[in-house]
Order: C-alpha cells, then sequence, then structure tokens
C-alpha cells in the first residue's frame, strides 16, 4: 500500500528538528516517532494521529476525522483526518497535538 509523499514530506519537515526524531514503514504507510513512541504517520492519503484516548474523542467533533479503524475494529487512541482536512496550517495543527502527546510519554529505549 503506497502513501501520500506530499503529505509525508510536509510532517518530515515539521518534526524533523525534534530530539528523538524518527521514522518507520508501519501500518502499510510510514509512521514519524518522537522518542520511540509512534507520533502520526500516513496511510494512502490519510493523515494517522496519536492522541490518546481523550484527544481522540475530542478530534472526532471535527470534520473529515473518523476512527482509526486499520484492524476493522476502531482504536480509542488514535484516528485519520482525511487528506480533504489537511489543507493549509490544518495539518500543522494536527501534526503538534499528536508531538504533544507524543513528548508526554516517556522515551522508549
Amino acid at each position: 500500500m503506497a502513501y501520500n509523499e506530499d503529505i509525508a514530506d510536509r510532517i518530515r519537515a515539521l518534526l524533523e528538528t525534534e530530539i528523538g526524531f524518527s521514522e518507520r514503514k508501519m501500518f502499510g504507510g510510514i509512521a514519524f516517532m518522537l522518542h520511540g513512541n509512534m507520533c502520526c504517520g500516513v496511510v494512502e492519503s490519510d493523515l494517522m494521529l496519536r492522541l490518546g484516548p481523550d484527544g481522540a474523542d475530542l478530534a472526532l467533533e471535527h470534520p473529515h476525522v473518523r476512527p482509526m479503524d486499520f484492524t476493522g475494529r476502531p482504536i480509542s487512541s488514535m484516528v485519520f483526518v482525511a487528506h480533504e482536512g489537511l489543507q493549509g496550517v490544518l495539518l500543522d495543527d494536527w501534526v503538534e497535538k499528536a508531538a504533544a502527546f507524543a513528548r508526554a510519554l516517556p522515551p522508549k529505549r
């Protein structure tokens, strides 16, 4: 499964100067990590966000956001944002929310 390289490049530009930044292939797309914790990623043309259960619930109130259901069952701490919801600074705002959540987690070894 391919992923949207333009969205990945935009995310990379936002996060690559963060200490502990890395990326890896995951979920058939690409995931961006901070200190070993998944922050966000791209699957096909959707933005994948790890926001925690409370953050994901709040995100679902926004247009173009749906539960992450990659396995056929919703994952309570993650959401997908459709390409239509990533225009302009919207992508930046979503990535910052996911980065804030990842920064608050203990680093993985």
